[in-house]
């Protein structure tokens, strides 16, 4: 099935790279052969069909869909050669027209109806397209010629979303004469799943089990129906006994242990790992979740040992350096740690370097620290713009802002066009000694990316702060608010300029909003200030009481004392 699903890997795009006469000379080679072309042609027609599928792959290169669909069409429906089918299938189904796609297959099984392949691109099509009758007669026909055929493929990705779609595909299913193979049973079993039918699922996965009881993906999926009833002693049970009957079966060992790790008995998972790398001690996944499973139950000498055997791997070494570092930070082994996160690339750089500058940092090492990530920018150009907001950070922490300024001034010069790094020098700018440079900063960063909430909500709050433009600030945040709606920030910003605007009606509205969803105290004493203006003094008494009792301690709520009236005045 992976094989029959593997596209090629050249398609239109790839093609444009290259200059027309290399695309003229190498197409038929690369697609379609002229010899493919030439054995299902008369002598007469043979130039015109080579014609027509370089004038499909020129379409192609030219964004021209449509001629190279319908030429491709035309040729794999008059074509013997399973080469142009499956090329022009590859094109339908990489431009998405699943209508050319399906009469492609069909004329292809229709010529070759026992071409299985040819069966399994009709049956997946057929799905696709909701097909579910020609699906389910399509998956007879394939378990006709081959009955141990493994469907599941077929449906990965494409099974029906709606309930409706499920249950037509279900009744076909069920209907077809093939209803009681395995493969087919597995099919109906994971369909009744979806809608929750995990009874009547695990009831048709033990049918099918009992014609292929070595079948991985139907072990793994009784596994997962017991899961989904919650029941952990039968889960338990069935991955015993599955694990000790298929004690080379991988899938199936580490499928056991990582359900102990999601139940959190991690010593249960640790002891059926070690078992694991007992029988198979070169088994890189098993080491690897081996060794994250010792992290976690503090057993760090284990950790070392099962990652440090994955330090060469071609598929775990970032991983393994990452955690080997992480393992001996654990252990307050800190030079080691470093050794290690320098070690680290790919996907982890980053959240690697943070770990570093963490441990500079509690060793009270900044100056080392602003040292080690300026010779990575020397190593690594393509984190550059981490790297400066990371020493601008350290310098700021340091008390020394004007020297953070200075390095986000030299990197917004070498990456102009970074929003990231002209982000992290507004949030350094004063919205009042600043304020020129902050406004031409802001108006820079909304010019690269003006759809930005996080931007425009900047800006917008850096007016309120200055009490200025206050209309233009306002529809910077309302703007914010529909790209990120029910964000309790742009809420409050835009809360505060109601506020100051004295629309102390729509200040209530939104600062309630905002402080019910994020709770914070700054946010809660706005919202109760609106509403003291507003006049709303019993809602705000209330307020005023719950913020007093979630922050007992919190300074700011003094000033919220002093708007409450004496009682003698209130009488009067």
């Amino acid at each position: 099935m992976r094989q029959l699903y593997r596209r090629n890997n050249f398609s239109g795009k790839t093609i444009r790279r290259y200059s027309t006469t290399i695309l003229l000379l190498g197409s038929m080679s690369s697609y379609v052969s002229a010899q493919a072309i030439h054995d299902m042609y008369a002598d007469k027609s043979f130039e015109n069909a080579l014609q027509q599928s370089m004038i499909a792959e020129f379409s192609l290169a030219y964004d021209d869909i449509a001629t190279a669909l319908h030429n491709y069409t035309v040729l794999a429906i008059r074509s013997n050669s399973t080469t142009i089918k499956q090329r022009a299938l590859d094109v339908a189904l990489e431009y998405n027209d699943l209508q050319a796609a399906l009469n492609i297959a069909t004329h292809w099984v229709e010529q070759e109806p026992k071409d299985v392949p040819a069966l399994f691109y009709l049956s997946h099509i057929a799905l696709k397209t909701h097909e579910y009758e020609l699906a389910a007669k399509t998956l007879d026909k394939i378990l006709n010629i081959d009955p141990t055929s493994d469907l599941e493929q077929i449906l990965a990705g494409i099974a029906p979303e709606n309930a409706q779609d499920r249950e037509i595909l279900l009744n076909a299913l069920r209907a077809s004469t093939e209803k009681d193979n395995p493969s087919i049973l597995a099919l109906i079993a994971g369909l009744e799943a979806q809608d929750g039918l995990y009874e009547q699922a695990l009831k048709n996965i033990n049918r099918a089990l009992r014609k292929r009881s070595k079948s991985t993906s139907f072990i793994l999926m009784k596994a997962n129906l017991l899961m989904a009833l919650q029941d952990d002693e039968a889960t338990q049970k069935w991955f015993a006994k599955a694990s000790r009957k298929n004690k080379e079966n991988l899938d199936i060992r580490l499928a056991e242990a990582r359900y102990y790790i999601q139940i959190n008995d991690q010593q249960t998972a640790l002891e059926k790992l070690e078992d694991v790398i007992k029988d198979h001690p070169n088994a890189e996944e098993a080491l690897f979740i081996a060794g994250l499973t010792s992290i976690d139950l503090k057993q760090y000498e284990k950790a070392e040992q099962y990652l440090v055997y994955l330090r060469n791997s071609s598929k775990y070494q970032n991983e393994a350096y990452y955690y080997l570092a992480i393992n001996a930070q654990r252990k307050q082994h800190y030079e080691t740690a470093k050794a290690y996160y320098r070690l680290v690339d790919g996907s982890l750089y980053i959240v690697s370097r943070r770990n570093m500058i963490a441990i500079f940092e509690k060793q009270e090492q900044l100056n080392d620290a602003l040292r080690f990530l300026t010779q990575e920018r020397v190593n690594y150009p393509q984190h550059a713009s981490f790297l400066y907001q990371a020493q601008a950070d350290i310098l700021k922490k340091m008390n020394n802002k004007k020297a953070a300024l200075a390095l986000l001034d030299e990197a917004i010069k070498n990456l102009p066009d970074d929003p990231e790094l002209i982000y992290a020098e507004v949030l350094l700018l004063d919205p009042f000694t600043d304020r020129d440079k902050l406004d031409k900063t802001l108006k820079q960063l909304l010019a690269i990316e003006p759809n930005s909430p996080t931007y425009l909500n900047a800006y917008a709050y850096t007016l309120a702060l200055q009490n200025r433009r206050l209309k233009e600030a306002r529809k910077y945040a309302e703007l914010a608010l529909e790209f990120a709606p029910e964000q309790a920030s742009i809420l409050d910003t835009l809360g505060y300029i109601a506020f100051l605007q004295n629309d102390f009606d729509t200040a209530v509205k939104v600062l309630g909003q905002a402080y019910e969803i994020s709770q914070n105290v700054n946010i809660g004493i706005r919202y109760a200030k609106a509403l003291y203006m507003q006049g709303a003094l019993t809602q705000f008494s209330d307020v005023l009481h719950q913020l007093k009792q979630k922050h007992v301690n919190a300074p700011q709520l003094q000033q919220l004392d002093g708007l409450i009236l004496p009682v003698t005045v209130k009488k009067s």
